[in-house]
């Protein structure tokens, strides 16, 4: 399925985006690779298998929406198309609602919401054309449950939720397919580099994340299931129960999250 389709991934300089963005190299796909940090892309396209002529780096700012046009263009032109976008750019957070300053909550909408929209928005209308395509959004089980210390990253979360829900509605006649991936815990640096309260970073791993599932096994069981294109994907540990608790048994979880240690 995925050999010869053009696949665009954010956040590919580590982690997860990483993680899958090398699976998908030995599957034979092509792939643009985007994030802020150009050495790091250079290291994950040189650590990816196949042919480098299917490996291109395009860097990227979610925070900056007025170059997705030109980026898109450029994203385009490398193998004449692009078949699937994987919105897996993101920050996350580590402090009381209390303790965090509006320019802290702006910047995590602003990238983990509104920098994907704004990147989707500039693919659609080359999809639409093709009448095919598939847009995949990495988002996290905190867009569907709510702890403490991460209030803008779930707020974030459940904007995305919401907002790709919709979209795929809209998507159908188009042959566009949409899926919202949500991660529990997995190990990689983005506990690390989660805002404080005054924009700093956390500096270290979280006590969860430390035991989580790594990126490569993760990539591992999202990739199968991304063949399916089903509308939503849970992958994690048994922190994913914490949905089906929200859904079915609400006053539940609410006293079970007031005891757990979530940072």
């Amino acid at each position: 399925m995925f050999k010869g389709k053009t696949i665009w991934i954010t956040g590919a300089s580590s982690g997860i985006g990483e993680a899958i963005a090398k699976d998908f190299s030995t599957l034979g796909a092509n792939l643009i690779l985007s994030a802020r940090r150009k050495p790091e892309l250079e290291r994950v396209a040189a650590s990816c298998t196949g042919e480098s002529s299917r490996i291109r780096i395009l860097t990227l700012d979610l925070a900056h929406p007025e170059s997705f046009s030109q980026k898109t263009k450029e994203a385009i032109s490398f193998f004449d198309g692009i078949d699937i976008l994987i919105n897996n750019g993101g920050i996350s957070q580590r402090s009381l609602i209390l303790e965090t300053n509006m320019e802290s909550i702006r910047q995590i909408m602003d990238v983990n919401f509104f920098g994907t929209v704004a990147l989707t928005k500039a693919v659609l209308p080359h999809m639409i054309d093709r009448n095919e395509g598939y847009i995949v959004v990495v988002s996290s089980v905190m867009g569907k449950i709510g702890t403490k210390y991460r209030s803008a990253y779930a707020a974030s979360k459940h904007a995305l939720q919401g907002w790709f829900d919709c979209l795929r509605q809209e998507m159908y006649e188009h042959n566009i397919d949409v899926t919202l991936v949500c991660p529990g815990y997995v190990r990689t640096n983005i506990t690390i580099n989660a805002l404080t309260g005054d924009g700093s970073s956390f500096g270290k791993m979280g006590e969860a994340h430390t035991n989580a599932l790594s990126a490569e096994e993760f990539s591992n069981r999202l990739i199968p299931k991304l063949r399916k294109r089903q509308p939503e994907i849970y992958i994690g540990g048994k922190e994913i129960l914490t949905v089906y608790l929200k859904r079915w048994f609400p006053g539940l979880l609410n006293r079970l999250l007031r005891n757990v240690k979530v940072t």
